[in-house]
C-alpha cells in the first residue's frame, strides 16, 4: 500500500495568504525554522500507478504538479486519479473538484450527508454536471460494521469511520453533528496485513473511533491546533479547536495522551493550523511531539506500508 501526503496543512495552508501571525510572519521572514504546506489531502493506490485521491483540497492543481505519478502520460489527456474520496463537506476538501472539472466524469465517492451538503448548501455537484455529465456519486457505507472498495483498487479493504465532528456552516446540521457528516477511513491491504487509519477531522475520539485506531499500523491524524484556545491566544479568531471540530494536541485527554495509549508504529499529525507552533521544527513544541515518537505530516511524505512482509 502506497500513501502519499499531498497537503499537510489545515484551511488556508501555511503560509496562509492574510495571516502574520508568528509562524506565517516568520516563516515569510525566513526566521522560522519550517516548510510551506498545502491544505490537507492524501493519495492512497495498492500499486503506485491507480490512485484514491482522498479529499480534494483547493490547491490540488499544485499538489497534483508535486507528484509525477498523478501524471503518467500514457495517453493525450490522463491522470493517475482513478478515483475521489471525500471524508466530509467542508470547503478545504472539496473545493478542489472545481479544478478537476476538465477530468470529468470522475468517481466521487462519499456518505449520503456529504452528497446531500454538496448538491444543496454548497452545489459543487450541480455545478459540475455542465461538464461532461459531473461527478459520478457513489454512496460510501454509512456503517462502520460494512467495508467497501474501490475498483481501482481492489486489495484495500475501506471502512469508513463515523466521527464526532461539526458539519460545515451551510450544512443544515451545522451545531447539530450526525454519524456520515465527517468519517475516517481505516485502509487494510488484503495481500500483507497492513493497516492505516486517515483521520483529519478527528474532534472528539470516542470508544469506537478509539477501538479502530488500536488495530492500525500507522495513524494518520487531526493535528489541527496545539492549544485548544491556540486562534484566540493569536488573535487572529474567536473559536476553540472543539467548536472547530479538532482535538488539540496538548493537555489532559489531548491528542497527544490519545496517540500515547495506541500501539501503531508509525503515528502522524496532519491536518495542521498556521498557528500551531509545532509547525516551528525548533520549537518546545515539536521536540515534545518527538519524544513522545509523533511524527507532523509534511507535503511530500510518501509511505509505503508492506505489512508482515
Amino acid at each position: 500500500m502506497h500513501i502519499h501526503v499531498l497537503g499537510s496543512a489545515a484551511g488556508g495552508g501555511f503560509p496562509q495568504w492574510n495571516c502574520n501571525c508568528h509562524n506565517c510572519d516568520g516563516f515569510r521572514k525566513g526566521t522560522l525554522k519550517a516548510q510551506a504546506r498545502t491544505q490537507s489531502s492524501i493519495a492512497i493506490s495498492e500499486d503506485g500507478e491507480h490512485w484514491i485521491l482522498c479529499n480534494a483540497s483547493p490547491d490540488i492543481r499544485a499538489q497534483l504538479a508535486s507528484f509525477d505519478a498523478m501524471q503518467p502520460a500514457r495517453a493525450l489527456r490522463d491522470t493517475g486519479i482513478s478515483a475521489v474520496l471525500l471524508f466530509d463537506s467542508q470547503v478545504d476538501h472539496t473545493t478542489g473538484l472545481l479544478m478537476l472539472r476538465e477530468g470529468m466524469p470522475l468517481d466521487v465517492w462519499s456518505t449520503t450527508q456529504v452528497h446531500e451538503d454538496l448538491s444543496s448548501g454548497f452545489p459543487l455537484f450541480n455545478m459540475l454536471k455542465h461538464w461532461n455529465g459531473g461527478p459520478r456519486w457513489h454512496e460510501i457505507p454509512s456503517s462502520d460494521q460494512t467495508s467497501f472498495t474501490i475498483p481501482c483498487a481492489p486489495s484495500l479493504r475501506l471502512t469508513a469511520i463515523p466521527l464526532l465532528s461539526n458539519a460545515p456552516p451551510y450544512s443544515p446540521r451545522r451545531n447539530n453533528p450526525h454519524p456520515g457528516d465527517n468519517i475516517g477511513l481505516f485502509i487494510e491491504d488484503t495481500r500483507n496485513g497492513a493497516t492505516a487509519l486517515y483521520a483529519p477531522g478527528l474532534g472528539k475520539p470516542d470508544a469506537n473511533i478509539l477501538a479502530w485506531m488500536g488495530k492500525a499500523d500507522t495513524l494518520l491524524v487531526d493535528g489541527t491546533v496545539w492549544q485548544d484556545d491556540e486562534m484566540q491566544r493569536c488573535e487572529v479568531g474567536t473559536r476553540t479547536g472543539q467548536q472547530m471540530g479538532h482535538l488539540a494536541q496538548s493537555g489532559p485527554g489531548g491528542m497527544i495522551d490519545v496517540l500515547d495509549s495506541m500501539p501503531a508504529a508509525r503515528k502522524i499529525l496532519i491536518h495542521i493550523n498556521n498557528t500551531n507552533p509545532i509547525l516551528d521544527e525548533s520549537s518546545r513544541e515539536r521536540a515534545i511531539l518527538a519524544s513522545h515518537g509523533i511524527e507532523v505530516a509534511y507535503d511530500g511524505m510518501h509511505l509505503e506500508l508492506l505489512g508482515q512482509q
